[in-house]
């Protein structure tokens, strides 16, 4: 749960204010692919003048985000910066606090993480929501909530609150300031101090820092893998492809030896838990991890020993070198505390890549520096995040003098929602839905649910699914689309909680998710060195759409 600090990404600000009509969300509350170390925001804000002769409103001066939340501007809450390297504690100490409390909120930057810490105060006889975009599990009598950080509650009073985020900027700030509680703790690295520090004088609050010590030894190991001979059981392979996952999964079980389990970001997340699960398990058969950086994100995995396939990865610009933050915070996965591996060991798979892993491992994390956009008037600590992803933003409507759009998104589908006959809180929440851009189908997805919304108010599921059509997977460009059908039905569900009499197939979809988490691990299994198992064919998944047409 501490905070992944990636290159070029400055500390940065901020949750637009409430000021769209019915009760929309904040601005930008669901927009994962923003990365940014505390908090980010990519718009395009212009001045708006709602009639001749009324008053100009300079909808760019945004100097005083921390104003914005009055109820928490009330209190002079006591912030504690839980910081230090991976398995350092400062998680279960902020966590203890939190279960200890009389009501409580937790903002976590996965779902999955969510879900571990409902489970774990659940268990712990603390009744606790959990509330994601997609998921609303609401307990009788609860005081705490275990949330997404987007979905952060700053209206209400809470006694404890915790936040822990790597990759949704803009929300985070929105919590950081927003959360009305008494205590707020928050996990990360040292780098973010003096920001957060900065940030924090102006609201009066009561900071705080808590510094940890790693509570297991990481070793550095001078000698690489060398071969695939040398994998032991706890290994985890890191690697930064979908690609490279699979063909090192396969490589290690043909050897006969061990059995991978794999994490990657574009699995289902409950597919992700299972995996993780699974290779948790001293019983389970599956006793070596093959993953991408996803493990960086806070899962916990009893790993023995990180070993790095390769010290580069593609950004989507560039191949380039991992950086500090991100090396030590993978390789810091090695050795959990209270395991059976309490000492983590890390090496490379080839021997020219030892050389940046010790450099890494030996330098402090780079600390948080500012930036700015050219064209907005804010104050020293906040910037405006440049996202290559987010370019557009949908232009001032003479006909709709009084509603002022303060919204960007995807330029793939700005065209087709900007010329839709919809409301303009409806079009804000289409854009700001969680759909990757990077996936033609899921894009394809967004924009058939929106045209058939905007023609009929209602969108049926079966109009572009049809359930009960799905199969395992024989080939990876198969289970690629079968993720992306997963994320359309994730897309839907996700509308249905925020248009639920528009879209009123919730259950359907939901269900027709935890078939596709369950065909992908399906494949997952039978791929590797092992003789598959027999399994009853299913149909072949029919859709009336372009949104899926190739499964």
């Amino acid at each position: 749960m501490a905070l992944l600090l990636l290159r070029n990404r400055k500390a940065s600000a901020l949750g637009i204010p409430r000021i769209l009509r019915d009760n929309v969300e904040p601005f930008g509350l669901n927009s994962e692919k923003i990365i940014g170390a505390f908090a980010s925001v990519d718009v395009i804000i212009r001045s708006y003048c709602s009639g001749s002769g009324m008053k100009k409103f300079d909808f760019t001066d945004l100097t005083r985000p921390h104003t914005w939340y009055p109820l928490a501007r009330k209190k002079v809450r006591k912030v504690i910066l839980h910081v230090g390297p991976t398995n350092s504690g400062k998680t279960h100490q902020a966590l203890s606090r939190l279960e200890s409390s009389s009501s409580g909120i937790y903002c976590g930057p996965l779902r999955l993480l969510a879900w571990e810490v409902a489970k774990r105060l659940n268990k712990a006889n603390v009744s606790c929501d959990l509330i994601t975009g997609q998921e609303r599990e609401e307990v009788d009598g609860a005081k705490h909530r275990a949330v997404t950080v987007e979905m952060a509650d700053v209206v209400s009073d809470y006694d404890c609150a915790m936040l822990g985020c790597k990759t949704r900027g803009f929300s985070f700030t929105r919590a950081l300031l927003g959360i009305c509680a008494n205590e707020l703790h928050l996990c990360g690295d040292p780098a973010a101090v003096p920001l957060i520090q900065q940030i924090l004088q102006v609201t009066g609050d009561d900071v705080k820092v808590q510094s940890y010590e790693r509570l297991s030894p990481l070793v550095p190991l001078n000698v690489p893998l060398g071969s695939f001979s040398n994998i032991q059981t706890g290994d985890c392979i890191v690697t930064f492809s979908r690609h490279a996952i699979y063909r090192l999964k396969k490589a290690i079980e043909s050897r006969g030896k061990h059995l991978c389990s794999i994490v990657y970001g574009s699995l289902p997340p409950e597919t992700r838990t299972r995996q993780a699960t699974r290779f948790n398990d001293a019983s389970s058969e599956f006793d070596v991890l093959v993953a991408s950086d996803a493990i960086g994100m806070g899962l916990n995995l009893n790993i023995s020993r990180i070993i790095f396939s390769t010290m580069k990865k593609f950004d989507g610009v560039e191949l380039r070198d991992l950086t500090v933050p991100e090396v030590k915070q993978i390789a810091g996965r090695a050795g959990r505390y209270g395991s059976k591996f309490p000492v983590g060991e890390v090496t490379c798979l080839d021997s020219e890549d030892l050389p940046l892993l010790h450099k890494s491992l030996l330098e402090p994390s780079p600390m948080l520096e500012e930036h700015f956009l050219e064209n907005a008037k804010l104050s020293e600590n906040y910037f405006f995040a440049n996202c290559e992803e987010v370019l557009a933003i949908i232009g001032l409507m003479s006909s709709l003098i009084q509603e002022l759009i303060i919204v960007c998104f995807h330029q793939k589908v700005a065209t087709v929602i900007d010329q839709l006959p919809l409301r303009l809180h409806e079009k804000y929440l289409f854009c700001i839905s969680p759909v990757d851009m990077n996936d033609d189908i899921s894009s394809q997805g967004l924009t058939q649910f929106a045209t058939n919304y905007s023609k009929k108010g209602i969108v049926q599921l079966r109009e572009i699914f049809t359930p009960g059509t799905l199969q395992v997977p024989k080939t990876q460009a198969a289970l690629r689309e079968l993720e992306s059908i997963h994320k359309v039905l994730d897309l839907y569900v996700w509308l249905s909680f925020r248009l639920e009499e528009s879209f009123p197939d919730r259950e359907l979809a939901a269900s027709q998710k935890a078939i596709c988490s369950m065909l992908i691990e399906e494949f997952l299994e039978r791929l590797g060195w092992q003789k598959p198992r027999v399994k009853k064919v299913t149909p072949r998944p029919k859709l009336n759409s372009a949104v899926v047409s190739r499964c």
